[in-house]
């Protein structure tokens, strides 16, 4: 199928980086948000970023134009009928996400794809939400989006070989490297990540070393671009619990039994750099 628009349904730091990599790609992009508020603080995001790239000479004048011109905001999801494929990236609840699928199934064209870009819940759950589980499939894009070169493309039972080809286009047309992996929880890079970042917090949680240096050793003696404190702030205290505990949920593993500071930082609230306090405080 020849995508031309592409809508994205949230308008968070991830929904925000989708706007941006779609449309930089070309691409035409309908967004739904919940609020005005949302509506406005996206266009500040985008604005923001676009920005940057201007003064930083990555673009010119018309290139900003013509990106912000394939970008539309509206409250409605009626305006992602046209759409080829459509995006979720709303909160990560596999409730909120299959409510959103049978919503999305009712109001978008019938050959339309529905992806979604969730880290670690069952796809298959979304895609028997609707009447057209064939055409659901997993696009999991990384945070940020603009910087990470890899989508996983998770296909559950269901989904169809022509889905799978269309989402992993869109995807290479946003000079992504692809990966095909199974809908099983995490999927590969998720999989593998959080039973270390877990493993991080119970070694400092024992006293082996403090959250710095364990941060330190792992970027001196890995080669890790952040250490796993950092990245932990990064991604989200209370995302990082939530993919842990589907992790857990399917694999009943001890590597992905929650430690006990990750998830009191999350009852106090301190969720990383997005409420600026964490493991680590940010000005």
């Amino acid at each position: 199928m020849a995508v031309k628009t592409v809508g994205v349904v949230g308008s968070g730091i991830m929904g925000a980086g989708l706007v941006d990599v779609l449309a930089t790609a070309g691409f035409a992009v309908a967004v739904r948000v919940r609020s005005d508020a949302s509506a406005d603080g996206l266009r500040s995001t985008l604005d923001a970023w676009g920005a940057k790239r201007l003064s930083r000479q990555q673009i010119d004048e018309a290139a900003l134009a013509a990106w912000r011109e394939r970008i539309s905001i509206g409250r409605s999801l009626d305006a992602l009928h046209d759409c080829d494929v459509v995006i979720e990236s709303v909160v990560e609840d596999l409730d909120v996400k299959k409510t959103l699928f049978r919503e999305l199934d009712a109001v978008v064209k019938p050959s339309a794809v529905l992806a979604t870009n969730t880290s670690t819940l069952p796809v298959i759950e979304m895609a028997m939400a609707t009447n057209r589980p064939e055409s659901v499939c997993g696009m999991h894009f990384f945070n940020p989006a603009a910087a990470m070169r890899l989508v996983e493309v998770v296909r559950a039972v269901t989904t169809s070989d022509s889905t799978v080809t269309t989402v992993a286009d869109v995807a290479a047309a946003c000079g992504k490297d692809v990966v095909n992996v199974a809908d099983r929880a995490g999927f590969v890079v998720n999989a593998l990540l959080f039973p270390y970042l877990n493993h991080a917090v119970r070694l400092w949680e024992e006293g082996v070393a403090s959250m710095a240096d364990i941060d330190t050793a792992m970027r001196g003696g890995c080669n890790f671009p952040m250490g796993p404190f950092a990245l932990l702030d990064l991604v989200g205290l209370d995302t990082s619990v939530a993919i842990l505990d589907a992790l857990h949920a399917e694999r009943r593993d001890l590597s992905t039994v929650v430690a006990p500071s990750l998830r009191r930082l999350v009852s106090a609230g301190r969720l990383g750099r997005k409420t600026r306090q964490g493991f680590y405080t940010y000005g």
